[in-house]
């Protein structure tokens, strides 16, 4: 997916900061317990330092949400967790079951720092999967997986984290990576793609 470094006016990277400015207003009125106008004054005083003093790369907001398919990402997001808490409770107290589990690089199709965190995310509430590292610039997870003891096992983890951000592009994406989102769909469909574990084999899963 292309990743746009267009400039950005003062203003309107002030409106994509202020999620994360009302964000830490709220976190910091929870720590005090209370509310009145000296609490709220001084959250949005720190709320400002912090995002100009302790500088992180801004969080781009696409500005688009679909809520059917957010929906659609809460709903398979509750399924993975119910199933694979069954699935490792059974492991955990299954005899015979002998661990092996892989470190998994898995190729993200976004750069979004957005889309990449909240990937990374949602596949750590899961069980049986934590996110251990990320490298940013190349758009890569890497991941712990529970249960993997053969190369169809760790395809199958590459395939449920890749179709984790498809959800998530499809859900709160911009336009343009739903469309990539799409257009690939269509093309694994049609048998043009390729499926994306074999496409970033290169890319080094190991155990």
């Amino acid at each position: 997916m292309s990743h746009t470094n267009e400039p950005v006016s003062r203003w309107r990277s002030v409106w994509r900061q202020l999620p994360l400015l009302v964000g830490l207003l709220v976190l910091w009125l929870l720590l005090w317990d209370h509310i009145d106008a000296l609490s709220i004054v001084t959250g949005v005083v720190l709320a400002i330092a912090v995002t100009r003093l302790l500088y992180l790369p801004p969080v781009l907001l696409s500005g688009r949400f679909n809520p059917w398919r957010g929906l659609l990402l809460g709903l398979r997001m509750m399924l993975d967790v119910v199933y694979a808490s069954l699935q490792v409770a059974v492991l955990a107290i299954w005899p015979w079951w002998k661990p092996m589990n892989s470190i998994i690089a898995v190729q993200l199709h976004t750069r979004s720092d957005l889309v990449t965190t909240l990937t990374a995310e949602a596949i750590s509430v899961v069980p049986g999967t934590v996110v251990v590292d990320i490298d940013r610039e190349r758009g890569l997870l890497y991941l712990h997986a529970l249960g993997t003891r053969t190369q169809a096992d760790i395809d199958k983890t590459r395939r449920q984290v890749l179709g984790t951000e498809e959800r998530i592009v499809l859900a709160i994406g911009t336009h343009e990576q739903a469309e990539v989102v799409r257009a690939e769909r269509r093309a694994r469909r049609t048998g043009v793609g390729h499926e994306a574990s074999g496409s970033h084999d290169s890319n080094g899963g190991t155990r």
